[in-house]
């Protein structure tokens, strides 16, 4: 199958890249991308662009399937109105374009509390986004909500360094219900989407599906 990867550089998205190239099931990787990545692969197709012109790229949507881990944050895209455009407009328009295409399969990485209603300008984008890529109508549309994600970022984020050292002991005590909250390894939720991805190969759409995937069905879709 020829997948595409956005947001290949991430923390999520560079271990998604790594499962895909060793992938029996993945014949081709297209990967839009704004600086090159250090990686090579006879599989990998990088494609340098201007993702505010995606549509001068409509070509390379032409794929089975379209891995999405696009993300920032509104500290380093510097306003909010930047990071709805990376977050929202990026995702979106490339969804578009892969319908467009012919693509069968969306899958993206969201976020737990996502909400078109949240009060929570976060949340609330990537709730507005999930709810445009449902009126797209893709036979398979699956969104992952993890939590925390835990790993090495190249960047450092404070909060997050100090709730990721916090972790360990906050996942005990949630449960029940509240395991969806868990702090959970990119490199996990990497392997689910890897899994997921590959498992569209060999069965293939036949009825309209939308899955959105928690902690506990992650986990499960990586082993």
């Amino acid at each position: 199958m020829k997948v595409m990867l956005l947001g290949a550089t991430g923390l999520t998205g560079g271990k998604v890249l790594e499962g895909l190239l060793a992938k029996d099931e993945v014949s081709q990787l297209v990967a839009p991308v704004r600086h090159k990545l250090p990686t090579l692969h006879e599989k990998l197709r990088q494609h340098e662009i201007d993702f505010d012109q995606l549509a001068d790229h409509a070509d390379l949507f032409s794929v089975d399937s379209i891995v999405c881990c696009l993300g920032t944050t509104i500290k380093k895209a510097g306003s909010q109105q930047q990071f709805r455009k990376v977050d929202f407009g990026y995702p979106l328009k490339a969804a578009e374009l892969g319908r467009s295409q012919g693509t069968r399969a969306f899958i993206l990485m969201s976020a737990i509390g996502a909400s078109s209603s949240s009060t929570i300008f976060y949340n609330r984008v990537k709730g507005e986004l999930e709810d445009s890529l449902r009126e797209l109508r893709y036979p398979y549309l699956s969104i992952y909500h993890p939590s925390l994600l835990l790993g090495d970022r190249r960047e450092h984020r404070t909060a997050e360094a100090l709730g990721i050292k916090a972790m360990p002991l906050v996942n005990r005590l949630l449960i029940g219900p509240l395991d969806k909250y868990r702090g959970i390894e990119a490199k996990t939720v990497a392997s689910a989407m890897v899994n997921e991805t590959c498992s569209l190969a060999s069965e293939p759409v036949k009825e309209r599906v939308v899955q959105v995937r928690e902690y506990d069905d992650i986990v499960r879709l990586a082993e």
